[in-house]
């Protein structure tokens, strides 16, 4: 590496800083990464109701995957080249690894579907439908904490609150399951609901990731 150009790297940061543009470049990398989970989700849902073949969608995960392992490598890369951000960095790291989580669970979701084989997936539209609500809350959150940082912890909770609806979704749906005879296929679905839940639980865990993040801000 040409050490002549270190000087001017650090030179272009602080004038970056100076400017507030680096704010904007963390917030759009997190959004990036973001964008990832719900592409997961997304894929996840379209498998769960039946227009995407289980096999198809395992092999379209782990290039999913690979993106938002990408997305956040280049978080971590940037947090290291900033000299200011605009939320507690320690908080942007627990963030991203709880975004990160939500993508794990939902790769996870995907691959035992196609290894268990359960006759059919609809039970898992309804705790889907909350994950997507839940990141489309969480992406509003950051998209404001420089825009409009008073408006954040109310957009949060809708993330949060979404992910509570997972739990629930997933408990009414284990209520129809074991109202029934009792076999292979209910453990199968099960399985599934309880990594659904989760994820449900990783998508809290942003959400308050960034509402601590906020209430740091604000004093």
């Amino acid at each position: 590496m040409n050490t002549a150009r270190r000087p001017a790297r650090r030179l272009r940061r602080v004038w970056d800083d100076l400017r507030g543009h680096s704010g904007d470049r963390v917030i759009g990398q997190v959004a990036r990464q973001l964008r990832a989970a719900r592409d997961g989700a997304d894929l996840a849902r379209e498998m769960a109701a039946g227009r995407t073949p289980p096999a198809a969608a395992r092999a379209r995960m782990a290039e999913i995957e690979h993106a938002g392992d990408a997305e956040r490598a280049a978080l971590a890369a940037m947090l290291r080249g900033v000299l200011a951000t605009p939320i507690d960095r320690e908080d942007l790291y627990r963030l991203s690894r709880s975004v990160d989580d939500v993508l794990d669970n939902l790769r996870d979701f995907v691959r035992e579907s196609d290894m268990f084989g359960p006759s059919e997936l609809g039970f898992a539209v309804p705790p889907l439908d909350a994950v997507l609500e839940g990141l489309t809350a969480l992406d509003t959150a950051v998209r404001k904490v420089l825009a409009e940082p008073a408006a954040v912890t109310i957009a949060a909770l809708g993330a949060r609150k979404a992910g509570n609806r997972v739990r629930e979704t997933r408990q009414a749906e284990l209520a129809v399951l074991f109202a029934g005879p009792l076999g292979i296929d209910v453990l199968r679905r099960t399985e599934l609901l309880d990594r659904l839940d989760a994820v449900g639980r990783r998508l809290g865990e942003a959400a308050d990731a960034l509402s601590d993040a906020m209430l740091k801000r604000s004093h």
